[in-house]
C-alpha cells in the first residue's frame, strides 16, 4: 500500500540577520512620524517668527465669559458705596481708628451685596473700590474727612444704624435717609452746656490733683473762658495750632496774675494751669494714633501723631510765652510746679474727682445719659487704680498704663453689652489722667533751665495711657467672644464699629 506523503507545512520565510534586528512595520511608521515632527520643530528662527500667510480659523466668542460676582445694578452699587464712605467719615471724624473704620466698611459692603471690595483708609480720606468681575471696571468712591469734632451722640447713632444694616433690619434706601438725618442734625445740647462741662472737668481735675478751697472754682472759670475764646477763634477759621497757643497762654497768664495780685489765698495755684492744660489736651486723638500704629495703619498713625505733636507744641508755646511775658512785666511770683503728695485719705476723693471729670468730658462731647453713666464708672476705676499705684510707690508711667489697661478692659467687656461705643468709655475714662500737670512742670523747667526730661516724661505718660487702653480692649476680646459669641475672628483691638461680620440682605 502506497502511503500518501504528509502535507508539508509552508516553510517559514527566511530572514537575514539584519532583518531580524529591524523593528516591526508599525513601530517604524511611528518612529518615522516622530522624526518628521522633530524636523518641523527644528526650523530656523526666522521661520518661527514669520507670521502665517494663510487665513486663521474664526474663533467664536464664548457665551457667559464674565468671571466674578453677580452684583446689583450700578445705581445700587453707587448708593451703597456712598453710604459706607459717609459712615466711615463719621467714625474718622469722631476719633475712631483706621482698623475700626476698615472693618466696619467691609462688613457693610458684604451685608449690602458687594462681597469683593477693597478699602483704603488714611488720615484725611477714605477710598472704597468695588470689584465687578473681569468684564467691567471697578467702581471706586472717595470721601475726604474735612472736619473733626467730638460728637459722641452722632457716633453712637451711626453705630446703631450700622448694626441695623448688618442684621437686615433696614433697607439701603432707608439707611441713606437716616444717615443724612444723623449727619445734619444739631448737637443734642446747646453750646453753653459744653462750655460748662469743660469748666466742670477742670474743677474736678483740680480736685484729683489735690487742690481745694478756691482752686476748683478758679479752674472752672479759666477753662470756661478758654473754651469761649476758642469758640470765637474757631468761627474765624483760625487754625487749631494757634487756638492751642491762645489757650495755653490764657490759662498760664491768668494763674500768674492771680498769684501776683493776691486776690485769693491759694496754696498751689499751679493746679489751675494743670487743669486747664488737661482740658486742652483732652481733645487730641492720642488713643487713635497708638491704635493705628499697633494695628499696622502706619500712614494714618503718622498723620495723627503729627497732629498730636503740633497741637501739643502749640500748647507748650502758649505756656512758655505766658511765663516769658510775666517775667518781662516784672511778675515776681509764678506758680511753683510742686508735685502733689497722695495719702490714703485722698484716694476716695480721687475716685470721686475722676468720676466727675469723666462725666463732664462725656457731656462736653455731647454724650447721652447711658454713655455718661458708663464713663463715670470708667473714670472712677481709672482714677482709683492710678491713685492706689501711686500710693504704693510706683512711678507715674507705670501707674498710668495699668489704670488705662483696666479702663480699656472694662469698657471693652461691658460697653457693647450696655449698647455704648467702647471709644466713648475709653477716652472718657483716661481723660482725668492726662499729663496736664507734667506738661506744665516740663515747660517751666525748659524755660528756666533748659531741662527737657520732665516734658519727655509727660509725653511718655500720654503714650502709656493710649497704649494701655488699646491693650485692655485687646485683652477683652476673648472675654467678649466667650460671653456673647459675637466675634468669630479676632482682627485686633476694636473701639468702634460692629463685632460680627454681617450677613447679606435678602
Amino acid at each position: 500500500m502506497k502511503l500518501k506523503p504528509r502535507a508539508r507545512a509552508a516553510a517559514p520565510k527566511r530572514r537575514h540577520a539584519w532583518q531580524i534586528l529591524e523593528a516591526p512595520a508599525e513601530e517604524q511608521s511611528e518612529k518615522r512620524a516622530q522624526r518628521q515632527q522633530g524636523r518641523r520643530i527644528r526650523q530656523r528662527a526666522w521661520h518661527i517668527l514669520e507670521p502665517p500667510t494663510g487665513e486663521l480659523p474664526a474663533v467664536e466668542p464664548l457665551q457667559e465669559a464674565a468671571i466674578g460676582p453677580e452684583l446689583p445694578d450700578e445705581a445700587t452699587v453707587h448708593m451703597v458705596l456712598d453710604i459706607v464712605t459717609r459712615i466711615g467719615e463719621v467714625q474718622m471724624a469722631s476719633g475712631a481708628g483706621a482698623s475700626d473704620v476698615t472693618a466696619t466698611i467691609l462688613a457693610l459692603t458684604r451685608a449690602l451685596g458687594l462681597p469683593h471690595c477693597e478699602v483704603d483708609v488714611i488720615f484725611t480720606s477714605i477710598t472704597v473700590s468695588c470689584l465687578r468681575g473681569s468684564d467691567l471696571p471697578p467702581v471706586t468712591a472717595l470721601r475726604v474727612v474735612r472736619s473733626r469734632s467730638l460728637d459722641y451722640t452722632r457716633l453712637s447713632e451711626t453705630e446703631r444704624l450700622v448694626q441695623q444694616l448688618i442684621r437686615g433690619r433696614i433697607s439701603a434706601e432707608d439707611a441713606y435717609t437716616e444717615l443724612s438725618r444723623i449727619t445734619n442734625a444739631d448737637h443734642p445740647y446747646p453750646r453753653w452746656v459744653s462750655t460748662l462741662a469743660w469748666g466742670g472737668m477742670a474743677g474736678f481735675v483740680t480736685l484729683l490733683l489735690g487742690g481745694g478751697g478756691w482752686l476748683p472754682v478758679i479752674s472752672f472759670v479759666i477753662s470756661a473762658l478758654v473754651d469761649r475764646v476758642g469758640r470765637l477763634l474757631n468761627k474765624g477759621a483760625l487754625p487749631f495750632f494757634f487756638q492751642q497757643v491762645v489757650g495755653g497762654f490764657i490759662a498760664t497768664l491768668s494763674a500768674i496774675a492771680i498769684v501776683n495780685l493776691d486776690v485769693f489765698e491759694l496754696e498751689r495755684p499751679t493746679l489751675v494751669v494743670a487743669a486747664a492744660l488737661t482740658v486742652l489736651l483732652s481733645g487730641l486723638s492720642t488713643v487713635s494714633a497708638v491704635q493705628d500704629a499697633i494695628t499696622g495703619y502706619y500712614v494714618t498713625a503718622a498723620g495723627r501723631t503729627l497732629e498730636v505733636a503740633i497741637m501739643s507744641a502749640g500748647l507748650i508755646t502758649g505756656v512758655g510765652a505766658a511765663i516769658s511775658l510775666a517775667a518781662e512785666l516784672g511778675a515776681t511770683r509764678t506758680p511753683v510746679p510742686a508735685t502733689p503728695a497722695y495719702t490714703p485719705l485722698t484716694l476716695p476723693v480721687m475716685m470721686i474727682a475722676g468720676t466727675g471729670a469723666a462725666v463732664c468730658f462725656a457731656l462736653a462731647s455731647y454724650s447721652r445719659f447711658r454713655p455718661m453713666a458708663v464713663a463715670a464708672v470708667a473714670g472712677a476705676v481709672g482714677a482709683g487704680a492710678y491713685g492706689a499705684l501711686s500710693l504704693a510707690g510706683y512711678n507715674q508711667i507705670l501707674a498710668a498704663s495699668v489704670a488705662a489697661t483696666l479702663v480699656g478692659f472694662g469698657g471693652g467687656v461691658l460697653a457693647r453689652r450696655l449698647k455704648v461705643t467702647p471709644l466713648v468709655v475709653a477716652v472718657s475714662g483716661i481723660t482725668p489722667l492726662l499729663p496736664g500737670f507734667s506738661t506744665y512742670r516740663g515747660m517751666s523747667q525748659l524755660v528756666n533751665g533748659g531741662d527737657i526730661r520732665i516734658l519727655m516724661s509727660a509725653a511718655a505718660i500720654g503714650l502709656a495711657l493710649a497704649a494701655g487702653v488699646v491693650l485692655g480692649e485687646f485683652l477683652a476680646q476673648p472675654v467678649k467672644t466667650g460671653l456673647g459669641r459675637l466675634e468669630r475672628k479676632l482682627s485686633g483691638p476694636r473701639m468702634a464699629g460692629p463685632l460680627n461680620t454681617g450677613r447679606p440682605l435678602e
